[in-house]
């Protein structure tokens, strides 16, 4: 069982307690659409277990998140038809949410919205 930090928003989505758009999940990681997108499809990688910082993560937790993340900027680049795509981890005062995640940003030098949320999961979660 995973422990939940009863104040940290992430820890309440991979608990299953607060909503989200949950593109894909395991035991350690959880991918979700991102609540307040800067573009069409951006999508954060978090891990379920409360780490409040790339100084605090585990490797092993690191390494499958960067895995993951991987393969779903290749999953929103074909599903989206983008050419781009930015990895972002924000630390500090940048980090609104203080729970580790890996922010996947398709085209994001455009910065375009064109879709709304549901129109952008039922997209990425069709075969």
């Amino acid at each position: 069982m995973i422990k939940v930090k009863d104040d940290c928003l992430f820890c309440k989505i991979a608990a299953h307690k607060a909503d989200a758009k949950i593109l894909y999940e395991n035991d350690d990681v959880m991918v979700i659409l991102d609540a307040f997108p800067d573009t069409d499809g951006h999508t954060l990688v978090i891990p379920k277990k409360h780490y409040e910082d790339i100084y605090s993560i585990d490797t092993e937790v690191f390494a499958k998140i960067m895995d993951i993340g991987k393969k779903y900027a290749s999953i929103l680049m074909k599903k989206l038809d983008k050419k781009a795509l930015t990895f972002l981890i924000n630390y500090g005062d940048a980090q609104v949410i203080k729970h580790f995640h890996l922010h996947l940003l398709p085209d994001y030098m455009n910065k375009e919205h064109k879709l709304d949320k549901e129109e952008l999961y039922n997209k990425i979660m069709k075969d």
